[in-house]
């Protein structure tokens, strides 16, 4: 069961580079996501599949050698909640680009960086 998880997450992890790599700001965002998703089920994977015992230690033992491993389950938890926040941040920043530019293209957001004359006129500017 191992080897298609990790073969899921080598799919998912391509498809989110492929976003990334693009120009359009949204599928930006999806790639960014998708790269997080790809690195939780790593660390779920990482985190023992086969055992569906829960980590309870009883009177009689001392360690969970057989039960699932709550560290992995512990780390998504917080990861997901981290990469929501990211991208609904990154949404909020895009829906404000889009409002101010009404573009989503990156080739074409050069308002915030000046290019040309206006850049070296204010860098001239600075200088003096």
């Amino acid at each position: 069961m191992e080897p298609l998880y990790i073969v899921a997450i080598g799919v998912i992890a391509g498809v989110a580079a492929y976003l990334l790599m693009s120009r359009n700001v949204l599928r930006m965002v999806l790639g960014l996501l998708l790269l997080s998703n790809a690195a939780n089920l790593s660390i779920f994977v990482a985190g023992r599949l086969s055992s569906s015992l829960p980590p309870l230690i009883t009177g009689e033992s001392t360690t969970i050698a057989l039960s699932a491993n709550p560290l992995p389950q512990a780390l998504i938890l917080t990861a997901v909640v981290i990469s929501f926040s990211l991208v609904a941040f990154t949404v909020v920043l895009l829906h404000k680009a889009d409002q101010h530019l009404h573009i989503v293209d990156t080739e074409e957001m050069r308002e915030a960086e000046p290019i040309g004359p206006v850049a070296d006129r204010e860098a001239s500017g600075a200088e003096q």
